[in-house]
């Protein structure tokens, strides 16, 4: 699994868990929307100071939306064809 899927896979876990849309997380983290999604689906790598604002806005530190969860296999992460919510 690489970094790009673990962040995909924890940002949307996370934001799931809270009842956030996409949109509401964008909006709380001062980002546009279709970027999250694009995050989401591993298209694009954040910089450090996006995964910080992201990860504040969902109550956790950046290092957590980075580590490998420990009950994903490597490789199945979310896929670009999934929905995004």
């Amino acid at each position: 699994m690489e970094i790009r899927e673990i962040l995909a896979h924890n940002l949307k876990t996370h934001r799931q868990a809270q009842g956030l849309s996409q949109e509401e997380l964008a909006h709380r983290a001062g980002i546009d929307r279709t970027y999250i999604s694009s995050l989401e689906r591993s298209v694009y790598a954040a910089g450090i100071d996006v995964v910080d604002r992201l990860a504040k806005v969902l109550g956790m530190e950046a290092s957590d939306l980075l580590k490998k969860p420990d009950n994903v296999a490597s490789g199945s992460g979310p896929q670009r064809g999934d929905s995004e919510n």
